[in-house]
């Protein structure tokens, strides 16, 4: 392992909530970004199926009727608008409920037989799931992580990889968030603390150079 390459025989690529509810139809002010982010996506899957690296889905997965979304207090929703009445928190996700449409990975990654499908009910992709397990048996220590969105699953999901020592790579054309300041804020000023920070061209010729190296 080196600073300056990966080995595909040891990593693994994650892609966090690359869902239908979030990319299938994105916003108008928000297309361009989405669809930069939606190719990268593409190019890094090709890379790693060529290369032999496991790709990884970490999935929201939400009852109907919202018994398994936290109730904890907060001053804001996922808009970042005041909950109209903070003691009224607990509802379902209507986008992106278990077994529906807005659920799915968007058809422009369709996950093969050999993926791997982590559903999830928290923000990490760790937290109480088979992800880790998952790594540790295919012998994967290197993470490379995108999707979206940067500030909160990225986020948490990164902050656990670290902390069970995983050697995290972000792709940082890979990532998206609703909110530029906010994902430049976490890409340029967070995760270099903990993380390679990496576009989709330096992964995968990353990963071309771990590959001729091993």
């Amino acid at each position: 392992m080196s600073y300056g390459s990966i080995e595909p025989r040891h990593a693994a690529l994650l892609f966090f909530d690359t869902l239908n509810y979030g990319y299938a139809n994105p916003p108008d002010d928000g297309r361009d970004a989405v669809a930069t982010a939606k190719a990268n996506w593409v190019r890094l899957a090709a890379a790693a199926r060529a290369l032999g690296v496991p790709i990884l889905y970490a999935m929201a997965d939400h009852r109907p009727d919202g018994a398994d979304i936290g109730e904890g207090y907060s001053d804001a929703n996922h808009e970042m608008q005041p909950w109209p009445d903070p003691e009224v928190r607990r509802r379902p996700h209507a986008a992106n409920l278990s077994g529906s449409w807005g659920a799915q990975v968007i058809d422009e990654l369709a996950p093969q037989l050999e993926d791997y499908r982590i559903p999830k009910h928290r923000w990490s992709a760790f937290f109480q799931t088979h992800l880790e397990l998952s790594l540790r048996a295919r012998g994967a220590n290197v993470l490379i992580l995108c999707g979206g969105a940067t500030e909160i699953g990225i986020a948490s999901t990164a902050y656990a990889a670290r902390d069970l020592d995983f050697d995290l790579v972000v792709v940082r054309d890979g990532t998206h968030s609703r909110r530029p300041m906010v994902q430049g804020l976490f890409i340029d000023h967070v995760f270099p603390r903990f993380a390679r920070v990496r576009t989709t061209d330096e992964v995968i010729e990353m990963l071309s150079a771990g590959a001729a190296a091993g």
